[in-house]
């Protein structure tokens, strides 16, 4: 592809996050595109996981449609209503397809686009804003999601031209993507983080809609044929799933083999949990908490098979 073309390819980006420290070495900017073939029932960002824009709404800042209503007028799509208690409905059967000017005319700022269409060259140009920054920690730019790969041609588009403009390059993956898509990005990237959340492949589809045999198969590709790539795997320790020390202890058998992949555990969190009453969706987990009293017996049994290459 020229490089022109990778500069003008499009692709749904649903946030762009500055100075990150915990997604690649050095200081990284997020780059958040839409779209994940799994649905993780612990998934902090659920604005990821449709490709397709979504309008959120938070109710907490809504003038009420007593007072305002410029997001009703302005709806091409007749999809927004006014409540029984003076706030707005959205029907979210109508409210697809459309640019989202109902954002705009919210003066309060209660509706939100999650998702919007940029170009390489627009993502780019956010990107480079920070490259004091990445010059001087060795960071750069870090492809997250969602899966970026359930977008290939845009994701490998931004690594290609990243790459032409030397910034250093980052992915954070669950895997579950094509294995020729993920085998031209792994050139293109200095580092990738690689979730493994389970090695059994029926509990994993349990809990995230979707079997780990690709996952598992495509780390094993990256982790034999792209030495020059420092590889990372993570896996988000969730109540229920996989916080107890004989999955761990499974995991990271089967990263034993490779001796250059680092391991490393992430504690669950509930920060995504108001974004599902943004979207009208109920969060899975509910109000399920981590015991993190856990967590000292899990690093422990990662290190014991890993040794030096498990991370706190």
């Amino acid at each position: 592809m020229e490089e022109t073309d990778d500069r003008r390819h499009a692709g749904t980006v649903f946030n762009i996050q500055k100075y990150s420290i915990h997604d690649g070495p050095g200081i990284r900017t997020l780059v958040f595109l839409k779209g994940c073939a799994l649905s993780c029932r612990w998934c902090s960002n659920p604005e990821s996981q449709r490709p397709q824009p979504e309008l959120a709404y938070n109710k907490g800042r809504c003038l009420g449609l007593d007072k305002c209503v410029r997001c009703p007028a302005v709806c091409v799509r007749n999809a927004l209503s006014r409540s029984p208690d003076g706030t707005l409905d959205i029907d979210r059967a109508r409210c697809q397809g459309c640019h989202m000017p109902c954002v705009d005319a919210c003066p309060a700022e209660a509706l939100i686009a999650y998702g919007k269409t940029m170009t390489v060259e627009d993502v780019l140009a956010k990107v480079e804003q920070d490259g004091a920054f990445y010059a001087r920690s060795g960071g750069g730019m870090t492809l997250s999601g969602g899966e970026p790969l359930y977008q290939a041609d845009f994701a490998l588009a931004l690594l290609r031209e990243a790459k032409r403009r030397h910034l250093k390059t980052a992915m954070e993956t669950s895997g579950l993507a094509r294995r020729e898509a993920l085998a031209e990005a792994a050139p293109l990237l200095n580092d990738v983080l690689f979730d493994i959340k389970h090695v059994d492949s029926r509990v994993h589809e349990a809990q995230t809609g979707m079997p780990n045999d690709l996952i598992l198969a495509n780390f094993r590709m990256l982790a034999e044929e792209f030495a020059d790539t420092r590889i990372r795997v993570r896996t988000p320790i969730i109540p229920g799933f996989n916080d107890d020390e004989a999955t761990i202890s499974a995991i990271a058998a089967f990263l034993e083999p490779y001796p250059r992949v680092e391991y490393e555990l992430l504690p669950y969190h509930r920060l995504g949990t108001q974004k599902y009453v943004f979207l009208d969706r109920s969060s899975p987990m509910g109000e399920t908490a981590l015991d993190k009293t856990k967590l000292p017996r899990l690093e422990s049994a990662a290190r014991d098979v890993l040794k030096e290459r498990f991370r706190t």
